[in-house]
């Protein structure tokens, strides 16, 4: 009888053993899981990031220029003419076959800036016109000088204090164009420089 009460004193005891070790190594592998959940999470996040950086660019617009932009006289490509797109200011863009809707002479620029309504700084934005400067100067800005943006392709680029990163004097162009990627209609975009252009074959 004795023995009997010992023998399941140590069965309970090695069953107890058994399934403590058994949560704990549940316990032990949850942490781990839950990381690499909040790792998937912060990479999906960064990918949207990055291919929403210009979903809030106007592609259209209503096709209204600045007062003072000086039309070109003679442009390469005259209003009405096609061309072909050379650049990839946003996707979509690159190899599209462009209908010029206005060609002006002025100097453009790149500029970096931080949205007026809050979010990350824009780099290297290309292209705004002396003609979208608050209150610009006559003489063309040159790089490193600081700016207020009166253009409006992006949400929250109105108002928004700016640097130079480049200044050119260029025939820029206002295009209408097919989004390569979308097939949608782009309208009257601003802008495009004549570098960015080359001749439909």
């Amino acid at each position: 009888m004795r023995i009997t009460k010992i023998l399941i004193a140590f069965v309970s005891l090695v069953s107890i053993f058994t399934l403590a070790a058994c949560a704990g190594g549940n316990e032990e592998t949850s942490p781990d899981e839950g990381a690499e959940t909040e790792v998937d999470s912060n990479t999906d996040e960064n990918n949207d990031k990055e291919s929403n950086s210009h979903a809030n660019m106007d592609h259209s617009s209503s096709g209204e220029v600045p007062e003072d932009l000086a039309d070109s006289e003679d442009p390469a490509y005259p209003v009405g003419s096609e061309a072909m797109i050379n650049a990839n200011h946003m996707k979509g863009m690159d190899g599209a076959v462009a209908t010029i809707e206005g060609a002006y002479d002025t100097t453009v620029y790149a500029v970096t800036y931080t949205p007026a309504t809050g979010g990350e700084k824009v780099e290297n934005h290309k292209w705004v016109i002396h003609e979208e400067i608050e209150n610009a100067k006559e003489q063309p800005y040159e790089q490193g000088d600081e700016v207020v943006l009166e253009a409006n392709h992006m949400d929250g680029m109105k108002g928004a204090a700016a640097a130079i990163d480049s200044a050119e004097e260029a025939t820029v162009y206002m295009v209408s164009y097919t989004d390569t990627e979308t097939g949608e209609e782009v309208e009257n975009h601003k802008w495009v420089t004549e570098s960015e252009l080359t001749p439909v074959e």
